[in-house]
């Protein structure tokens, strides 16, 4: 019998992005066996053993129980409580060499598409002009530099997709090793 995970607006496919997957391991906070666990990150000052099934994130009994965020609130400035609740404490995190973080677009979080390379980057033209920049402001200004840096995605640096929620736009941010 196949079920049909929780739906999570900011993190839409947790199993593409590999933060959720088929698992027989029971669920560290309703201890039932759900077929499917959480592989990513969480932050607790409190001792976790074991994993969280997709469903006590979305419900946020896991963040509750365990008074603990499942994505850091650095760059979700702008948006309102409700989101940044939703985002940090009953979206699933994703999997990143740095802290991970989430990029907000029209004063909403954006949905996180998952971990691309310059290929799946380039579809999106408006996000690759952004990763551009931001490599720019972060003092790489020679434009071929620049360029070597994005086609070797993969190779110690990566790019982390989210679309807007409200407009459709995509953003992209850097991640390296």
């Amino acid at each position: 019998m196949s079920v049909d995970l929780p739906f999570f607006r900011y993190h839409p496919d947790p199993q593409a992005s590999g933060s959720i997957s088929a698992s027989a391991e029971s669920c560290a906070c309703c201890g039932r066996r759900t077929g499917w666990i959480y592989t990513a990150t969480f932050y607790s000052a409190h001792k976790v053993s074991g994993r969280f099934c997709p469903w006590c994130i979305a419900d946020g009994r896991a963040a509750d129980r365990f008074e603990g965020e499942f994505t850091d609130s650095y760059g979700l400035d702008g948006v309102s409580d409700d989101v940044l609740h939703e985002v940090t404490r009953r979206t699933p995190g994703f999997h990143a060499w740095q802290d991970p973080h989430w990029l907000v677009h029209c004063h909403d979080a954006g949905a996180f598409v998952g971990e691309v390379g310059y290929t799946e980057l380039a579809e999106h033209p408006e996000a690759l002009d952004q990763l551009r920049a931001d490599l720019r402001m972060d003092g790489c200004h020679d434009e071929s530099q620049v360029e070597r840096l994005l086609t070797h995605l993969g190779d110690g640096m990566t790019a982390m997709l989210f679309r807007c929620t409200d407009c459709g736009i995509h953003l992209a941010y850097a991640d390296a090793s």
